[in-house]
């Protein structure tokens, strides 16, 4: 499930829906840009009742959404018969163990309408009889040109009459498919600077770049190990000093499992990019 969002990111939220800047939200409800910028840090605890119901005010939001102690910003006490659900569907929706929030940016999505107005097109078979009229007619039209060329089949303006008539369960399951695909990319699409979003590049994939980058690094064995295990642990082998490649070197000489010149104690010439350098 979705976790709440906390009060700091509800204020982010409402202020870059609105394309403001801090200095215009300051100028809007007379609080001060410092005193914005606070309330939308992560590690603010405290917010003023004044600069709440202020900010409730502006937004058109209540108190209640703010505080995080309810989802609705506009409508806190709508009644159930309002919205017309049936009791399972009220059910589901109070103890459903699935994602709130991404059920309301479906509903709210601009095409939903249209995603909904296609189902009940196909549920409540609202065009079966046209389509059969026009399969029909098609079809006696077919069957005529067939009587007159002797029965051959093969033939493009046969052909053509029998692919045009309409299959319904494949149109419409092409059709109602293509209205959900094309609102649940516009929402993954805002979903993507979401913590909660999973990263585009994997760690696994980021990591072997990583590897392959240290194993076609140009410099000695030593370097290409130390090199390679920064790396999979996220550290800038160029970040490095001298002393800290010289003491990396001595952890990894204790390692059993580098057979190596670089395990062989007082044998091994130990280099380092950084320490060529010329001194600025």
């Amino acid at each position: 499930m979705q976790p709440k969002l906390t009060i700091q990111e509800r204020l982010k939220d409402l202020r870059v829906e609105r394309g403001l800047t801090l200095e215009q939200l300051s100028a809007e409800t007379g609080i001060s840009k410092s005193a914005l910028g606070k309330y939308e840090a992560d590690d603010f605890k405290d917010i003023s009742p004044f600069s709440m119901v202020e900010l409730a005010k502006f937004y058109g939001v209540t108190t209640d959404y703010l505080l995080g102690l309810t989802e609705q910003k506009n409508h806190p006490n709508t009644e159930l018969d309002a919205l017309h659900l049936g009791d399972d569907a009220i059910e589901v929706l109070r103890t459903g163990k699935f994602n709130h929030r991404l059920l309301s940016e479906l509903i709210c999505h601009k095409d939903f309408q249209r995603f909904m107005l296609d189902t009940e097109i196909y549920v409540d078979r609202i065009a079966d009889m046209r389509v059969n009229d026009m399969n029909a007619v098609l079809e006696a039209v077919r069957q005529m040109t067939l009587m007159k060329n002797g029965g051959e089949e093969n033939d493009l303006h046969l052909r053509t009459l029998e692919v045009a008539q309409i299959r319904e369960d494949e149109y419409f399951g092409s059709l109602i498919a293509g209205d959900l695909k094309d609102i649940l990319r516009d929402i993954r699409s805002e979903h993507r600077p979401d913590t909660m979003t999973a990263d585009e590049t994997s760690l696994v994939a980021t990591v072997q770049g990583q590897l392959q980058d240290a194993m076609n690094f140009e410099g000695s064995v030593e370097e290409k190990k130390a090199k390679a295990l920064l790396a999979t642990l996220g550290i800038d082998y160029d970040a490095i000093t001298m002393e800290q490649f010289v003491n990396l070197i001595e952890v990894l000489k204790l390692s059993k499992h580098l057979k190596t010149p670089i395990s062989q104690r007082g044998k091994t010439t130990m280099t380092h990019g950084k320490g060529k350098r010329k001194r600025k």
